[in-house]
């Protein structure tokens, strides 16, 4: 008969867990919808897409800032602040009509990305180590059942009661996790009462709202266009600043030093190649399934069906979490990590080598999701044993920001191939042999993940390496 603490700590991890795939719901659930924007808001096709682009932007700038806040004064405070955040700005974008109105709830929804570093530490400071990683594992699983089911229910939500439908649900279930939170998880220790870098958060700021721009709209602006390469010099001349300025500070926002060597360095970089690869799954899946039958592998289904391609790859995440939590707590993160990198290197060589039929696509996707469930696990946890106590939510907010940042970096990049190598069948879809050199060079990201994951030097805790 289990007892009543470990009941509670299940409790915890499937709460924070729900939490974080609900935050990681709100950056593809507008995204089969931005064709609909223009005649549902009676605004432009290029100013539509700032739906999606204002949510990485405060999701990117704000999630540092929040999460550095909740390691000094309170994680389950800074979790009940972010997701409040989220369920305002979803009942600003259900209840006023207007473009603007949606603008400013799709901003609000963007600090949910705090969410799942906060739950992290938290899990951390609240349970046990056996199931902090697990819940770890769960929590990281969301990132990539989330964005995956985002792009599942879009369709049918609309559907069924209108742009308003799809806001409301996230209220509704945002304001009850609320209740949830304040009522059964308790207050995590903070890390004592340094003063907050507003210097280093302003300059951070600067710096990542800059980067996230050129990157999200260059395809808007051009690649060589001023706005484009002006952004980018600012990002990188502020960058260099705030590094600078951590370097010096008592309390920094993000201590610089240890972000800068082994083994948060490297692991930070793996996540960056890793969740590119997460992304391009979803981004390729889509394009296969939306494709005429003509382009040579395009599986022509409709769009509200398009996204159910992509459903076992969300669920093999999931399931497979608990498993990669044995994995951690049996042969340690590192190992993990290298499994899931490799998995997901041979199931994108899968998908380029057999890719035009239905089930070929859903296996390749399903075996990505298999990689990236591994891999998504051990990243934090090596993140988590490598930083002290009162660090991890910060720590966990730097690697999740940089995630963010690959995501942008891949629909980008999936942008330009499209515009530089259309199908001749329909500009708007890849051509066969792009569709192929974007598989390939989906696998190369995950040969890299596993290069850094192979070298990586286990954390100060001795984790097994």
């Amino acid at each position: 008969m289990k007892s009543e603490s470990e009941r509670h700590e299940r409790m915890v991890v499937a709460l924070l867990a729900a939490c974080g795939m609900l935050t990681s719901l709100q950056f593809t659930l507008i995204v089969p919808l931005l064709p609909l924007i223009p005649d549902l808001l009676d605004t432009t096709a290029a100013d539509a897409s700032w739906l999606i682009t204002v949510t990485l932007l405060t999701g990117v700038v704000g999630t540092p800032m929040v999460t550095r806040l909740a390691d000094l004064h309170g994680r389950r405070l800074m979790l009940l602040v972010s997701m409040g955040l989220l369920v305002l700005g979803s009942v600003i974008a259900a209840v006023i009509p207007g473009f603007g109105a949606a603008l400013v709830g799709r901003a609000l929804q963007g600090f949910g990305t705090a969410v799942v570093p906060i739950g992290i530490g938290l899990l951390s400071a609240l349970v046990s180590r056996r199931r902090a990683v697990l819940g770890i594992a769960l929590m990281s699983a969301t990132l990539g059942m989330g964005s995956a089911l985002g792009l599942v229910l879009a369709g049918p939500l609309l559907q069924w009661g209108g742009l308003s439908t799809v806001f409301w649900c996230s209220a509704i279930v945002g304001g009850v996790f609320c209740i949830l939170i304040r009522w059964r998880i308790a207050e995590a220790p903070t890390g004592g009462s340094h003063t907050f870098d507003l210097i280093g958060a302003a300059l951070l700021t600067v710096a990542l709202t800059a980067l996230l721009l050129a990157i999200s709209r260059g395809q808007y602006w051009g690649w060589t266009g001023s706005p484009t390469l002006t952004l980018a010099f600012l990002s990188l001349v502020t960058l260099v600043v705030w590094m600078l300025w951590e370097r010096r500070h008592p309390a920094p926002l993000i201590d610089v030093r240890t972000a800068m060597h082994a083994p948060i360095l490297p692991i930070n970089i793996a996540s960056f190649f890793a969740t590119f690869g997460m992304y391009a799954n979803h981004l390729l899946t889509t394009q296969e399934a939306l494709s005429p039958a003509s382009t040579g592998y395009g599986l022509e289904v409709a769009t509200a069906a398009a996204g159910m391609l992509l459903l076992p790859s969300a669920l093999t995440m999931i399931l497979l979490a608990p498993l990669a939590a044995r994995v951690i707590n049996r042969f340690g993160g590192r190992r993990a990590l290298l499994l899931g990198s490799a998995t997901m290197a041979a199931a994108f060589l899968f998908r380029m080598l057999f890719h035009g039929g239905v089930l070929s696509v859903v296996i390749g996707s399903a075996l990505v999701g298999a990689g990236v469930a591994f891999a998504f696990a051990a990243m934090p946890s090596l993140i988590t044993a490598s930083v002290p106590g009162d660090e991890v939510s910060t720590a966990n907010g730097l690697n999740s920001v940089i995630r963010t940042l690959s995501g942008a970096v891949a629909s980008a990049l999936f942008a330009f191939v499209i515009a530089a190598l259309p199908s001749s069948v329909d500009p708007a879809f890849l051509s066969e042999p792009a569709l192929r050199l974007s598989l390939g060079f989906a696998s190369l990201c995950g040969v890299v993940t596993a290069v850094f994951a192979a070298f990586l030097r286990p954390p100060p805790n001795k984790e097994p390496a």
